[in-house]
């Protein structure tokens, strides 16, 4: 027996080192690591004054700025995460924000704000200009702007709230930690004690991902929660957004434009109208852009908006940038020629005692489209102020003119209208339709999804045009309805009707050269008149005044009568 004793002490020191090996791979498998989790690299904070966005249950890449122990935030990131109103005019230096009522101004990196007149001290730079990028006061953009924002510090990081929607909270049941990731090896992004409540984002099997209340976002085991529940927060910004409040008649509007290119035009007003029926709105063309510092001509007369009144007509008068010297960019960059702009045509539109303005503004750039967008603004403020109609004229939607925010104009303009036509147009170079029934249609749908059918307002044409084909020339000419009617008679061309443009087409080829014509007439009229009821627009409009036959004035009143 002695003999096996060491074989038997060997033995069971095998077994004791192999036990050991074995629990200790157990205890490193199974035991919970102490490992700290660097904060700074968890946020992606690389700058001293960077900090950290956590947006609703979220972790953003966009960074802020800690500035003298405030929080600041780029201009691009404040117009897409928080209100896209601002408006930077960095010729002159200016920080607007636009109220219903208010033009609210501070020159860049100034504390100082004006509102109209009056003068008011923020008590820290509203903006601040750093590495080339401008940064703007969270708390600055809480004085026009529902949001809370929590800044926590060790990292600096923010919670940004734009929303307040239920959620589901737990509580903690025993001392332990919240992980970066499911997993007892995971590192610790921070202890948490028995007590506290969590924010749980998402439960899975055995792991839970919860935010903490200093918004870090990590995983806790599902047995250390308790007492799960709903809760909707309240917000703590007490901002209410203002009403933009907007001039709307009671009644279908009928606007017909009227082509005014000289004073001695105004004298035409008895001829142009002479015969129609309904029209409840002229535009008379009086206004137009002539430099790049907010002047224009005018060809404003009281003598024919009395006439007008006269016969229940409101007078909107029509403002272009058609004059190719005129640089629209250029003009609504710069705060003051904007002032002056706007401050000139309400004088014209008070002195002659105009009821509204028609703001139609083509081939605007995607440079001069948020300058743009800040003149209909800053318009509407003034025009509200004095009970002016605002009307602002636009293309078809199409991806190169998302710019023009119809989104916008639908909110602070009274009345959005759609210029239902020029689908093929005469230096596009290929032969079509004016306004096929397809287009106007797709117009309408578009623009309906961004402003409210009550305030849109479909422009229909009044003429056809006439293509000439000869080789690969493409030509036309814009004929008024009756002209264009006996073409096709002189011509003896035979028309059809085109169920899909719902418009008569006809084409003949003479002298080898091929006429093609898309005939605007009452029943291409009415069926684009139908689509329009069937969407509840706010109206209608024709371009232009004595391009039409006098008969569709009935067809139009049918239209208005529904």
């Amino acid at each position: 027996m002695k003999k096996f004793i060491p074989t038997i002490i060997a033995i069971i020191l095998i077994l004791l080192i192999g036990g050991g090996i074995v629990a200790t791979k157990y205890i490193e498998k199974y035991s919970y690591t102490k490992e700290k989790q660097d904060l700074n690299q968890y946020y992606g904070l690389t700058a001293a004054d960077d900090v950290a966005i956590v947006l609703q249950n979220e972790k953003i890449g966009t960074k802020a700025k800690l500035i003298e122990g405030k929080v600041y935030l780029d201009f691009d990131s404040v117009s897409e995460l928080l209100n896209d109103r601002f408006y930077v005019d960095s010729n002159e230096n200016w920080f607007i924000y636009t109220t219903p009522d208010e033009i609210i101004k501070s020159q860049l990196g100034s504390s100082t704000y004006f509102i109209g007149n009056g003068e008011s001290d923020f008590g820290q730079p509203v903006t601040v200009l750093k590495d080339g990028v401008i940064y703007v006061s969270l708390d600055y953009v809480g004085k026009f702007t529902k949001f809370d924002y929590t800044l926590f510090n060790d990292p600096a990081r923010i919670q940004l709230d734009t929303k307040w929607e239920e959620q589901t909270v737990a509580t903690v049941n025993k001392d332990n930690a919240v992980r970066l990731k499911g997993g007892v090896k995971s590192p610790i992004l921070r202890e948490v004690s028995k007590g506290e409540q969590v924010i749980i984002l998402d439960k899975m099997e055995t792991w839970t991902k919860v935010k903490t209340d200093d918004s870090l976002m990590g995983y806790i085991e599902n047995k250390y929660l308790e007492n799960e529940n709903q809760i909707t927060p309240v917000a703590k910004s007490d901002y209410v957004e203002p009403e933009y409040t907007s001039i709307h008649r009671d009644y279908k509007i009928n606007l017909a434009w009227h082509a005014i290119y000289t004073q001695s035009g105004n004298d035409s007003f008895e001829e142009y109208t002479s015969g129609t029926k309904g029209i409840n709105v002229i535009s008379p063309t009086w206004f137009s852009l002539t430099d790049n510092d907010g002047n224009f001509t005018s060809f404003a007369d009281s003598s024919y908006v009395n006439r007008a009144h006269s016969q229940g007509m409101e007078v909107w008068a029509l403002l272009d940038n058609f004059n190719t010297s005129v640089n629209t960019a250029e003009l609504m960059s710069y705060t003051s020629k904007r002032e002056r702009l706007i401050n000139n045509l309400i004088s014209e539109l008070l002195r002659v005692g105009a009821d509204g303005i028609n703001l139609d503004f083509e081939q605007i750039s995607y440079e001069a489209g948020e300058h743009y967008v800040e003149f209909i603004r800053e318009i509407s403020v003034a025009c509200r102020a004095n009970n002016l109609v605002l009307s602002v004229d636009n293309y078809v939607p199409r991806e190169s003119t998302t710019h023009y925010n119809r989104k916008e104009q639908g909110i602070v303009a009274d009345y959005v209208i759609i210029m239902g036509y020029d689908e093929h147009w005469g230096g596009g170079g290929v032969a079509g339709s004016v306004a096929s029934l397809p287009y106007v249609l797709d117009g309408i749908e578009q623009t309906l999804r961004e402003v409210p059918s009550e305030k849109v307002i479909n422009a229909v044409p009044f003429y056809t045009r006439v293509w000439k084909t000869n080789g690969g020339d493409v030509t036309s000419e814009a004929l008024g309805m009756d002209a264009a009617a006996a073409f096709v008679k002189d011509n003896g061309i035979e028309t059809e009707w085109d169920d899909q443009c719902c418009q008569y087409y006809g084409e003949k080829t003479m002298n080898g050269i091929l006429y093609q014509v898309w005939l605007e007439d009452n029943e291409s009229i009415a069926a684009k008149l139908s689509v329009m009821d069937s969407h509840n627009l706010g109206g209608v409009a024709e371009w232009k005044l004595g391009f039409e036959n006098k008969s569709v004035w009935d067809v139009i009143g049918a239209y208005l009568a529904k």
